[in-house]
């Protein structure tokens, strides 16, 4: 027992001498690792950097601005007056005609309106099984409605239900009134919502879309807060995508005002639109092989030319392009070496998705970059430690953060002496 306290001495003593030792060579080192050699096999490419250019698209590049310039060439041959095509997650304009042009949107307005709705069930401030009382004002709104009552109350749910497969003016203006106080005191969040988005091409006048003198959007702009509605509240699809339905104990049929609901493989929504100036506007989305694209027709000359032009722009986005994913979160990408650490190296990993939106024909082109930085002791979970990049041709597709994976103490007397320790008892259990 005597010479095992003796042993159990000299090794603390050898311990403290080994830190020293550790911290003078660690001083002199430090760790950097660029690798710019790795390449990723892909099967598409897209530009992805976000400085205001042209939308035009080739082979091998395809710029990423959200607001390029509007295309006058129109490939596609659009009888529509405007029309716009993004890949829903970047925003990225795909095909553009006219885009910024101020047109009257019909009841493609209601996309606002519901996205300020989902916005107030997400604060907190309204639920699905509230119930919502119809004024003397939303009974009578005319054009497409529900026929409310101002004796009955719908919830919530209900009036979503409504709105987004009927397109009915009278629940709209209902909800506006409820959360608002006034339809124009919600007309007023409208746009300031509107302001937020970025959408300058905009004024909202009602929140139904009837029509009404400078009340007006553009395709671009439908775009912007299409997006956002479908990005921040994906739930919204289980009112967008219902085809038939009823309300009021099945007394009150709903049929969906989006025939592409039915007949469009992988449609999510989202908003028809049309009166005598509008003509016929939409807002159609849909979602194949994990790319998520929004095409938006305004002021079509019919209903047939409306989804028939819709269904063009989406079926050139989905031949044309894909969405690349790279790595998911929480992937391992490697070990990286730690200075002045209990470990010698960490895991790090991928802190968000990797992906981008790329076209098709372009695999071989993609890189990969890392950029570690050196790593010290103490390091933390989910410390940044450096970013990966995806490039092609110099063009950046898309930057991740790599965080590390777990915690690793730095070196001290106590850590080295502990080690020490439980090796040594490690050893005499053997």
């Amino acid at each position: 027992m005597k010479f095992f306290k003796f042993f159990m001495i000299i090794n603390v003593i050898l311990a403290i001498i080994f830190y020293f030792g550790i911290c003078v060579f660690a001083e002199s080192t430090l760790y950097v690792w660029s690798n710019n050699s790795n390449s990723v096999e892909t099967s598409e490419e897209v530009k992805t950097d976000t400085q205001n250019k042209t939308n035009s698209t080739t082979n091998s590049d395809i710029e990423t601005s959200t607001e390029p310039e509007s295309s006058e060439e129109n490939p596609l041959g659009l009888e529509s007056e405007s029309a716009i095509l993004i890949e829903q997650n970047s925003g990225q304009i795909l095909y553009s005609h006219n885009i910024h042009e101020q047109l009257r949107p019909a009841s493609v307005t209601k996309l606002m309106s519901i996205l300020l709705i989902m916005e107030q069930i997400n604060d907190g401030k309204l639920s699905l099984t509230d119930t919502i009382s119809c004024s003397e004002n939303a009974a009578h709104m005319g054009g497409s409605q529900i026929w409310l009552d101002t004796r009955e109350t719908l919830t919530v749910d209900e009036m979503l239900k409504a709105i987004c497969v009927v397109s009915a003016n009278d629940c709209v203006v209902a909800m506006a009134e409820h959360i608002a106080g006034s339809e124009e005191a919600f007309v007023e969040m409208m746009n300031n919502k509107a302001k937020e988005l970025g959408m300058n091409d905009t004024c909202f006048k009602n929140c139904h879309g009837i029509d009404e003198d400078g009340h007006v959007t553009s395709s671009y702009d439908i775009s912007l807060m299409s997006r956002e509605l479908l990005n921040k509240y994906p739930e919204i699809t289980k009112y967008t995508t219902i085809y038939m339905d009823s309300l009021r104990d099945g007394k009150s049929e709903l049929v969906n005002t989006n025939k592409l609901i039915r007949t469009y493989k992988g449609a999510t929504g989202l908003k028809t639109g049309s009166t005598g100036l509008a003509l016929y506007n939409l807002s159609a989305s849909a979602t194949r092989d994990d790319l998520s694209l929004i095409a938006v027709i305004m002021k079509a000359p019919s209903t047939k030319v409306r989804f028939a032009e819709a269904t063009k722009l989406l079926d050139y986005g989905f031949s044309k392009f894909s969405y690349k994913q790279f790595a998911k979160k929480g992937d391992i990408l490697d070990d990286v070496e730690v200075n002045k650490g209990v470990k010698s190296n960490v895991q790090i990993e991928f802190e968000t998705d990797a992906g981008c939106l790329i076209e098709k024909g372009n695999e071989s082109r993609i890189e990969q970059n890392m950029n570690i930085e050196p790593l010290q002791a103490p390091i933390e979970k989910g410390q940044k430690v450096g970013s990966v990049t995806y490039s092609l041709d110099g063009n950046t597709l898309s930057t991740v953060n790599l965080v590390a994976s777990t915690n690793v103490d730095s070196i001290s007397l106590f850590s080295m002496s502990k080690s020490v320790i439980y090796n040594w008892i490690n050893l005499l259990r053997k």
